[in-house]
């Protein structure tokens, strides 16, 4: 399964690029993942539970970060195995582009499943892997981008809250 997208991020490349390389945001982005530890340099160990159609597993795995130009692009890839499940493996090529205050992240998703999740067939599997890519890539944008001042009002508390949470982190 491959997917091709974008996504225009209001938030300097500076922050996106810190954002990909945090096992605490990426920890928030990934659907369903329970633990990340580890580093950008040596890689992280993560633990993510899914229900994929009728079958539900926790992947444990592997993702490396490599092929790193700072500010311009990387590839994360991961592999995890899911006992009986069988397994998952992919990766994104990411890129980064900078359009005034903004930041566009463009990205290229490869995924690949064995085991009884191979058995569920492309359509389910095709579906599954498209909406986990979309689910990251859109809590990644609320991850790093700061809040909307003219929003702040319409969006109840939490919402707010949440939104940005990595720029408070880092103090901007």
């Amino acid at each position: 399964m491959n997917l091709t997208g974008s996504r225009t991020i209001n938030a300097d490349i500076s922050t996106v690029w810190a954002g990909l390389l945090d096992p605490d945001v990426l920890k928030a982005c990934v659907p369903g993942c329970t633990e990340m530890s580890g580093s950008a340099d040596d890689g992280f160990e993560a633990t993510v539970v899914q229900k994929v159609g009728p079958v539900k597993a926790t992947f444990k795995g592997a993702v490396s970060i490599s092929d790193r130009i700072e500010y311009e692009s990387l590839t994360i890839s991961g592999e995890g195995k899911g006992g009986p499940a069988g397994f998952a493996k992919g990766g994104a090529d990411v890129r980064l582009e900078i359009e005034g205050d903004a930041t566009i992240l463009h990205y290229d998703v490869e995924a690949k499943v064995g085991g009884k999740l191979a058995q569920l067939g492309s359509r389910i599997i095709d579906g599954f892997a498209k909406k986990m890519a979309d689910q990251f890539f859109a809590n990644f944008q609320d991850a790093v981008e700061p809040p909307d001042e003219n929003d702040a009002a319409a969006d109840d508390a939490e919402d707010t809250q949440k939104k940005g949470w990595f720029s408070k982190l880092r103090g901007g």
